[in-house]
């Protein structure tokens, strides 16, 4: 029975491949056979043609390689051909167009302006960040951020390293450009865009209301048992909506950091009219709710980003 099953599997790969007498081969799976002028015709509707890929160091390595031997270099991500007249490797010309890939919510996407990347998650209707935002130059917490043309940031404790996992904290008007309309780019990358406290309320609805929807945003762990960044007891925390909320702690209006490992806030870009404070929502290491407060421009709090 093995060697039957076998031996269907090998003729079902060669009426897949196409040959012929002239050493000419097809691949493809229409069963068309190559053109006259290729020794190897490939075909497909869906898929590409994938080249070996080599580090730097691996290709360094090849011995006598043919004239015209290509291959794709992961180091610097780049196309190369050998030139055996002048014994080197010459990188294959970028052309000027390029293809556009849609994006697709649950991809990840890269921000252009500093190379960094965020991950997604399509909650309800929302396509938000997984991560909160993590741009700009760090500046001592004793510091107003202000309207100078360079997007700052705090880090935690002024530890730079605290904004690659937790994220920046950033002032009101300066994650908003200094700009007062709901819904605003602000600081987020191209067709992005900080949630009004509407937008919030539409996540949190779908989670299941206030009560619960903070348990389902929160990473799960906790540091005493090492493994994860929240305080004991973490309480409700299960991340089944995968906005994985992380304890970035604040910035407060003199300066000094608070409530590490215990809360993450977020802004919107709602003022809230009376007081021309602003609405934020947050979530606690001791309570399954997600929470809502109008708090000082002033303070540092942590950034998520919603799609246009």
């Amino acid at each position: 029975m093995k060697n039957h099953l076998l031996i269907m599997a090998i003729l079902a790969i060669f009426l897949s491949i196409t040959f012929q007498l002239s050493a000419q081969v097809g691949i493809n799976t229409d069963g068309t056979q190559p053109d006259p002028s290729a020794g190897l015709d490939v075909k497909f509707n869906n898929k590409g043609f994938l080249p070996p890929r080599l580090s730097l160091s691996q290709i360094q390595t090849i011995s006598n390689p043919a004239n015209g031997l290509q291959v794709f270099c992961t180091t610097d991500s780049k196309m190369y051909i050998f030139i055996s007249v002048a014994n080197l490797w010459k990188e294959v010309a970028y052309g000027t167009g390029t293809i556009v890939i849609p994006f697709s919510c649950g991809n990840p996407i890269t921000d252009n302006r500093d190379g960094k990347s965020y991950n997604t998650i399509q909650i309800g209707t929302q396509c938000w960040f997984k991560e909160n935002l993590n741009i700009g130059s760090i500046i001592a917490g004793s510091q107003q951020q202000i309207n100078n043309s360079v997007i700052e940031k705090y880090c935690y404790n002024d530890i730079e390293s605290n904004c690659t996992i937790y994220g920046g904290l950033y002032q009101w008007n300066e994650m908003m450009q200094y700009l007062n309309t709901e819904g605003v780019q602000g600081i987020c990358p191209t067709d992005w865009h900080i949630p009004t406290d509407a937008e919030w309320t539409t996540i949190i609805t779908f989670l299941g209301g206030e009560s619960v929807a903070g348990g389902k945003m929160k990473s799960t762990g906790t540091i005493e048992a090492g493994t994860g960044l929240w305080s004991n007891p973490n309480t409700g925390a299960t991340n089944v909506s995968g906005f994985t909320a992380v304890p970035a702690g604040y910035r407060v209006l003199g300066g000094a950091f608070d409530y590490f490992s215990r809360t993450d806030y977020w802004w919107s870009s709602s003022v809230e009219s009376f007081w021309d404070n602003v609405w934020c929502r947050y979530v606690l290491y001791s309570t399954s709710e997600t929470l809502k407060y109008d708090q000082s421009k002033n303070n540092g709090y942590s950034v998520r980003c919603l799609k246009n």
